[in-house]
């Protein structure tokens, strides 16, 4: 299996000019009735809404994103959050920026380089659900900490024909050869990127207890997956989707073992498909879920049989105390959660403001004009003249 922490591996060529998030990966995405009705059905394997906490049984507050996986966010949902669609997914390969004047890499030069490209079926293996990463909070408030949460996954190694070296390996080194042979940007990495799936960030549990309480069950959850697939499973789904999400473009199969081009983590622009179909087996455990054969493995599997201590969790015990809060606290950083105040139980981005959005020449966005006396464009650094590198929430 590989595996790891890294998010992205680039060499800091000093050619690259502007960073981006544009990357080839593996697609988690999930359509469920409470989730967002544009979102994918992409992965037909893992339910991963069984692993969110949507009802705010554990959680408090998360960043202004809230759950990036499980199907994203209808619109008017009670938390306020973004109706967003499910944005889940593994990142392989960052490409980075699409500005090629920039050293970027064009989206004619990824497509040419992935169709040139064999890949069989790519397996993947459920780790655990772990804590960590601080969140990114400016608002140092000393009150409830928070973390990001994340679904670690491995890649497993697969060996054809008795070959020396694995499937996977095969791709990455015959995918970056075909990269440079279309001559792609110096802004792209240098080598395949540690998989894992951001779930949410900047979340902020009630109480230890609680948090415990979460860890615990979204781990169980894993735990039934990994004794259905206990080699790995292909992703994958039997419906049909358009790409990008929402776009009038015909319907296509979806099918199992895709690679897919995200232009960022929302838009998903194409669909590469594997060099070969599945086996019987193979094709068994990719419909196990789907066919409704889960029902043994939940009840038998009462227990977590691998460590998923460690993360972000040292021992001691705390609970939000929602009497320590005071007004001051309305000036919040919205890439991490909120400190809620008394008898409040879920937290919530409504509220009573001034709209300053104004439509811009660009034809990407469908904004709304609300004002005419403040042009924030020209605030702003869209060509990358003196900002190298912004958060993700920014």
């Amino acid at each position: 299996c590989q595996s790891g922490e890294t998010p992205s591996h680039d060499s800091g060529d000093e050619s690259c000019t502007q960073e981006g998030l544009s990357f080839i990966g593996i697609s988690f995405s999930v359509n469920v009735a409470h989730g967002n009705a544009y979102s994918y059905q992409l992965c037909d394997q893992f339910p991963m809404e069984n692993i969110i906490d949507r009802n705010y049984d554990y959680v408090m507050s998360m960043d202004e994103d809230g759950w990036l996986v499980g199907g994203g966010y209808k619109s008017f949902d009670y938390s306020g959050k973004m109706p967003y669609i499910d944005s889940s997914h593994t990142e392989l390969l960052r490409v980075g920026s699409m500005d090629v004047d920039k050293g970027g890499t064009s989206i004619d030069q990824v497509y040419s380089a992935m169709e040139s490209v064999y890949f069989a079926p790519i397996y993947v293996f459920p780790e655990k659900v772990k804590g960590g990463g601080g969140g990114g909070s400016g608002d140092n408030d000393g009150g409830t900490p928070s973390a990001d949460v994340t679904l670690g996954v491995s890649i497993v190694e697969t060996y054809t024909d008795n070959a020396n070296y694995g499937d996977y390996e095969t791709f990455l080194d015959n995918l970056f050869t075909a990269m440079s042979t279309v001559s792609a940007g110096s802004c792209m990495d240098d080598k395949d990127t540690d998989p894992h799936v951001s779930m949410s960030r900047g979340v902020k549990f009630k109480s230890s207890e609680h948090q415990e309480g979460y860890f615990y069950a979204a781990n169980l959850e894993v735990a039934v997956w990994q004794h259905m697939y206990p080699n790995g499973v292909i992703i994958g789904s039997s419906g049909y989707a358009s790409f990008p999400a929402g776009s009038r473009g015909n319907k296509q199969y979806v099918g199992y073992g895709n690679l897919y081009f995200f232009f960022d983590r929302a838009n998903i622009t194409k669909a590469f498909r594997p060099g070969r179909d599945l086996s019987d087996d193979e094709a068994t455990y990719s419909t196990l879920y789907s066919k409704g054969y889960s029902g043994d493995y939940y009840e038998s599997v009462t227990e977590i049989d691998f460590d998923y201590s460690g993360s972000h969790d040292d021992g001691e015990e705390w609970e939000h105390n929602p009497y320590a809060w005071n007004a001051q606290m309305a000036m919040h950083d919205m890439t991490d959660g909120w400190d809620l105040p008394p008898n409040c139980g879920q937290e919530g981005e409504t509220f009573l403001g001034i709209p300053l959005s104004r439509k811009s020449q660009s034809s990407l966005m469908d904004t709304s004009t609300f004002q005419e006396q403040f042009d924030f464009s020209l605030l702003m650094d869209t060509n990358y003249t003196y900002v190298t590198a912004f958060g993700t929430n920014h």
